[in-house]
């Protein structure tokens, strides 16, 4: 799975970040937080190498 957006994409590296133990759990907001404990450590890492050219700011867009 691509992410389809720009910030689905930074969401997945915050959310990705958080799994690894660079950020903390706490400091999550709602997307990020919402990947975090959904989805497994392949699943955002995925999301996150998505290359954001030519990708709209939010998915509407």
């Amino acid at each position: 799975m691509k992410a389809q957006s720009k910030s689905q994409q930074q969401a997945a590296g915050i959310a990705l970040a958080a799994k690894h133990g660079d950020k903390k759990v706490s400091e999550l907001k709602d997307a990020s937080r919402s990947m975090y404990e959904s989805m497994d450590e392949k699943e955002l890492r995925e999301l996150a190498k998505t290359k954001t050219r030519d990708k709209p700011e939010h998915k509407g867009d």
